[in-house]
């Protein structure tokens, strides 16, 4: 990935300035300065400071009721990023995405598409689980917005693959239908990164018929991937 792309990532997502990562895992100085949106918190320097600041945060109501946040999992250097709603009981008492029946599901599509978690970088709209499960309330996901972007901007995936009604309407800023946003290739706000659009695991546990759309919406991704 060329500089002019990294610096074309990080304008669009209100920061300054861009410097270049080691993709062999080795930082060299990827250090990124205050952002340029006003009113926002400072961007992370690391992972390790940027998990810190999710760890210990009180913006919303949400650090209130949570067992722990749920920061994310799976490789930094991932091509593909999934992105869900938020956790739910079992995430926010193991401090992971995407566990029990829908993680074990989620476990199952990617490795029919050829891949494992380890490939995957995994995280959610929000860090704290909402109490009962409820959908994620507008002040909430604003909150955890910073940190997602610059979870985005650390990983620079090839593409997002926003898993159900929640994620995809708050990365695309849209209320469309989720049946009317699949089959179609999006961006994250002014990148150039892709954004393709499935159901939840937790609604093919419910529905499990669907299973096949998720498997079009996979191979669809992974032929995205491929170009």
């Amino acid at each position: 990935m060329t500089q002019n792309l990294h610096h074309e990532y990080l304008q669009a997502m209100g920061v300054q300035c861009w410097v270049v990562r080691d993709k062999a895992g080795v930082n060299t100085g990827n250090s990124l300065p205050e952002p340029a949106i006003e009113g926002a918190g400072p961007v992370a320097h690391d992972w390790l400071t940027l998990e810190e600041q999710v760890s210990s945060c009180k913006k919303c109501r949400l650090h209130e009721s949570r067992t722990q946040t749920v920061f994310g999992t799976g490789n930094r250097d991932a091509d593909w990023l999934i992105i869900g709603e938020a956790p739910g009981a079992e995430e926010d008492r193991q401090g992971e995405p995407f566990v029990g029946r829908a993680g074990k599901l989620l476990d199952e599509m990617l490795f029919a598409t050829g891949l494992q978690r380890a490939d995957v970088y995994i995280a959610n709209i929000l860090k704290c689980r909402p109490p009962a499960n409820r959908d994620p309330a507008p002040d909430e996901v604003a909150c955890c917005h910073d940190y997602l972007q610059q979870q985005i901007a650390l990983i620079q995936p090839q593409l997002i693959l926003a898993v159900g009604r929640v994620a995809a309407h708050n990365l695309l800023q849209t209320d469309d239908q989720l049946g009317r946003l699949r089959g179609k290739v999006h961006h994250y706000g002014d990148t150039s990164i892709p954004v393709i659009v499935t159901y939840h695991p937790s609604y093919l546990l419910r529905s499990p018929l669907e299973k096949r759309k998720v498997w079009s919406d996979l191979q669809f991704a992974k032929a995205i991937i491929k170009q």
